[in-house]
C-alpha cells in the first residue's frame, strides 16, 4: 500500500472496493488529459465489506469476488494488473517528522517503523507499512507520510481481485487516489488547503501545504461527532500546530462512491456545515478537468462522484 500521488505510474485498470460499492474506471490512453474507455459501478449488500483496522473486513468473500468480477466484465476488460483502492479506515495514516534524516535506506526505514510502532494498534511484524518523503524543513529535517494495514486485511481485498482474475499491482487509500485527482487537475499548488472527502461510511480530512500532506484524519459514519465537528478541531489545530497563520488558501470539497441525496454525510449538507463552522466559501472538486470521456460517456454529477478516486489513481500516469 502507498499514497498514490507519490508513487509510481499505475496500471491503466483501477478498482475501488468501498462499503457500498465496488466501482471501476479504464483508461482508453493516458496523456494530458487522460481517456476514460468505460466505467461500472457494482452495489454490495450491507455487511459485504466492513472497514476496520483490527478485524476482518470482509464478511461474504465470494460475494465481494463476483462484484469485482461483474465490475470488470462491465468494463469490457480482464487486466492482469490493477489499480486496488481501499477504504481509508482500513489502514492507518500517520505524519513522522524526524529531524535528522539518516542517510543509509535501512536506517530511515527502521526509524520510520520505530515512530509509528508506539501508535499502531496492531503488532508491526503483522502489518504492511508503507511511507513516502513529505515536506522538507530548512533545517534538514523532513516530514513522512507513513500508512500502515494489517497485512492479512489487505490481502482480504486483494483476495478479491485475484478470485475475479486479475492481481492488485497498486494498493492505495481512497482518500490517496482522490489527492492525486486534485494534484492531476493543477488546483492548488500553492498555499495551505483542506480537503474534506465524504463517503458512504466515514469521512476524511487532509491539510496539505502545496503538494505535501500535513496533516490526515479519518472519522466513521456513525460515532457521535459529526464530520463538521472534525472539521472545526481541524482548523483549531491548523492555526495552533501547524503555523496557519496566514490562513487555508481554499478548502475543497469531494465526495466519492455512490451519490446521497440527504442525511448528514450528504455532500450538500456537510457543505452547508463546514461553511457555517469556518465562515469560508467551500468549493467542490470538479474531476472533469482530469481525464475526458469518449463520446459515448456522458460524465455527470454522479458517475463522477462515484469514480473521482479511481480518477487520481489512474491520472498519476499521465503525469508521469
Amino acid at each position: 500500500m502507498s499514497p498514490s500521488f507519490l508513487s509510481q505510474a499505475a496500471p491503466s485498470v483501477a478498482v475501488e472496493i468501498g462499503p457500498a460499492a465496488v466501482s471501476g474506471l479504464a483508461l482508453a490512453r493516458h496523456g494530458r488529459p487522460g481517456l476514460v474507455a468505460g466505467h461500472a459501478v457494482e452495489p454490495l449488500a450491507p455487511g459485504v465489506v466492513s472497514p476496520s483496522l483490527t478485524s476482518s473486513n470482509v464478511s461474504d468473500p465470494g460475494a465481494l469476488a463476483r462484484a469485482v468480477a461483474a465490475v470488470l466484465d462491465r468494463l469490457g476488460t480482464r487486466p492482469r494488473f490493477v489499480s486496488l483502492i481501499v477504504p481509508d479506515n482500513a489502514a492507518k495514516v500517520s505524519i513522522v517528522r524526524l529531524e535528522k534524516v539518516p542517510s543509509r535506506a535501512d536506517d530511515l526505514d527502521q526509524l520510520i517503523r520505530w515512530h509509528v510502532r508506539k501508535a499502531a494498534p496492531f503488532r508491526l511484524e503483522d502489518a504492511q507499512v508503507t511511507w513516502s518523503p513529505g515536506a522538507a524543513f530548512p533545517d534538514g529535517g523532513r516530514e513522512y507520510l507513513v500508512a500502515l494495514a494489517r497485512r492479512d486485511i489487505v490481502r482480504e481485498y486483494e483476495a478479491a481481485c485475484e478470485a475475479a482474475g486479475t492481481v492488485a499491482g497498486v494498493v492505495d487509500l481512497a482518500t490517496f487516489g482522490l489527492v492525486n485527482a486534485v494534484l492531476a487537475s493543477g488546483l492548488p499548488e500553492q498555499g495551505d488547503w483542506l480537503l474534506v472527502h465524504v463517503t458512504p461510511g466515514y469521512g476524511s480530512i487532509g491539510i496539505l501545504r502545496g503538494r505535501d500532506l500535513i496533516f490526515f484524519r479519518n472519522r466513521a459514519e456513525g460515532t457521535d461527532e459529526t464530520l463538521a465537528d472534525l472539521v472545526h478541531q481541524t482548523a483549531m489545530y491548523y492555526e495552533d500546530r501547524l503555523g496557519g497563520t496566514a490562513g487555508l488558501a481554499r478548502v475543497l470539497l469531494a465526495a466519492s462512491g455512490p451519490a446521497r441525496a440527504d442525511g448528514p454525510w450528504a455532500l450538500d449538507v456537510v457543505r452547508r456545515q463546514v461553511e457555517e463552522r469556518l465562515r469560508v466559501k467551500t468549493q467542490t472538486f470538479d474531476p472533469a478537468g482530469v481525464v475526458r470521456f469518449t463520446d459515448r460517456i456522458a460524465p455527470d454529477r454522479d458517475l463522477l462522484q462515484a469514480v473521482t478516486p479511481l480518477l487520481g489513481v489512474l491520472a498519476r500516469g499521465a503525469r508521469e
